[in-house]
């Protein structure tokens, strides 16, 4: 395919690119062949081979191809309890509301109806890459993986594992710590099986949920099984004051130090939320080059802090967005950029000298730094990156300025999913809001 027309890109934490009108040549396997722009001498002869093929696709004035969001962040059951009881404590949150629901995934129906509906939302919304955690059923877990595949999603996916029975309750966590190594053991095999048969995006992620829901030997086992497989890591780390202290209390270290001594610290780990950790903390995450996931919905309600990006960005360490579903109430990952604005504004205004972010800031974590985070060539419009775009109309481009940066700007403080036109993860439309509406 050949898309002719305006794009935005992020090129670097300060810096996205605007290019009024080029061709962006896609290959059959779903990478970005050329850019070429208008003023090159093969435009016209590459533009016309396309339309006698049949393959040119025009981008309508007024509208841009971007890249797909990341998300680094999502809790795939919680789905139906997007925006709800966000008033009450982490704790309570947890107990009352969050673990009777992730209990239910054990009925593969209720799994399937609820999955198909969280994938295919978070598509419409720009969304072509996402870092899931699941629940604690195996088979749960591949039903999520087979309705990312069907939908086109590229998926990380990490079955739950939390056995520790002081924080967990009896009805929800692994029976022992073996079974929990156990079953995580399956589902990777089972995840890499199906990747393998099917050619689907598909990567299994070894998920401990947080220090405090894990027994000493399943954090030991959890980091023995991601250097066997070489896979990606995810948790949480020193989330709130609470987590914070929970891991001084139990093991006389920082959550930080916690997750290191298990070999649960490493360059392919992804640690959500952060807004607790000091500068001793962030020059461990340096030295092992893991990656923040930066939530800044979810934290306004159980981080307890705002996330100091800037400052974390000038300490080199790589950071990108998530939406913390259900934590956070939004699967927009538009909807936490213009959050991650206004909370680095507030930590300013509390007395943080130059902590404020731009759109641009923003744009680059939810783009280029979650690629990062995840070691894969996409995030960016670029030769030889993976072909996952967004087509995104601006409401107002018939009635305010057209000045390329007051575009950019409007794009990211006005897009809703009603704008989103079309998504492609790898070269592949996944979804179409044009005559045909939904998925193609």
């Amino acid at each position: 395919m050949v898309f002719e027309g305006a794009i935005f890109s992020s090129v670097s934490f300060d810096k996205a690119d605007f290019s009024p009108k080029v061709l962006t040549c896609i290959d059959q396997s779903g990478l970005i062949d050329r850019i070429i722009s208008v003023d090159e001498p093969d435009y016209k002869s590459v533009k016309q081979t396309a339309e006698n093929l049949n393959i040119l696709h025009p981008i309508p004035k007024g509208s841009y191809l971007l890249p797909g969001f990341i998300d680094l962040h999502v809790h795939a059951p919680q789905w139906p309890q997007a925006g709800l009881a966000l008033d009450k404590p982490l704790d309570e949150w947890l107990q009352k509301y969050t673990f009777p629901l992730e209990v239910k995934y054990k009925d593969l129906n209720f799994a399937k109806e609820n999955y198909t509906g969280l994938v295919n939302e978070l598509l419409e919304n720009g969304t072509t890459t996402v870092l899931y955690f699941g629940s604690i059923h195996t088979d749960a877990n591949l039903v999520l993986a087979d309705i990312c595949a069907e939908a086109g999603q590229r998926a990380f996916i990490g079955k739950v594992a939390m056995d520790n029975p002081t924080q967990t309750p009896e009805y929800y966590r692994d029976s022992s710590s073996k079974e929990s190594l156990e079953q995580t053991e399956l589902f990777i095999n089972r995840l890499l099986d199906k990747q393998k048969k099917t050619g689907a995006e598909l990567t299994p992620v070894i998920t401990p949920r947080f220090v405090p829901s894990c027994t000493d030997e399943t954090l030991a086992g959890l980091g023995n099984l991601a250097k066997k497989y070489d896979l990606p890591i995810q948790s949480h780390c020193s989330e709130s004051i609470w987590e914070d202290h929970y891991a001084i209390e139990r093991f006389n270290l920082r959550d930080t130090q916690v997750l290191d001594k298990f070999h649960l610290l490493t360059s392919k780990s992804i640690m959500a939320h952060a807004t607790q950790l000091n500068d001793s903390d962030l020059e461990l995450f340096k030295q092992r080059n893991t990656a923040i996931a930066h939530c800044p919905i979810s934290n306004v309600y159980f981080g307890n802090s705002v996330l100091p990006v800037k400052h974390i960005h000038e300490k080199n360490i790589n950071m990108g967005m998530g939406t913390d579903i259900s934590g956070g109430f939004s699967p927009s990952i538009y909807r936490n950029i213009q959050q991650s604005v206004m909370s680095s504004q507030m930590l300013q205004d509390n007395s943080h000298s130059d902590s404020r972010i731009s759109a641009t800031n923003a744009f680059y974590l939810a783009t280029i730094g979650g690629a990062k985070a995840l070691h894969i060539k996409t995030g960016q419009i670029s030769v030889g990156y993976k072909a996952d775009f967004q087509i995104v109309t601006d409401q107002y481009f018939n009635s305010m300025s057209n000045e390329p940066q007051d575009v950019f700007e409007r794009l990211i403080y006005h897009t809703t999913k009603s704008e989103i036109n079309e998504v492609y993860v790898s070269g592949k439309q996944v979804i179409n809001r044009g005559e045909h509406h939904g998925r193609k």
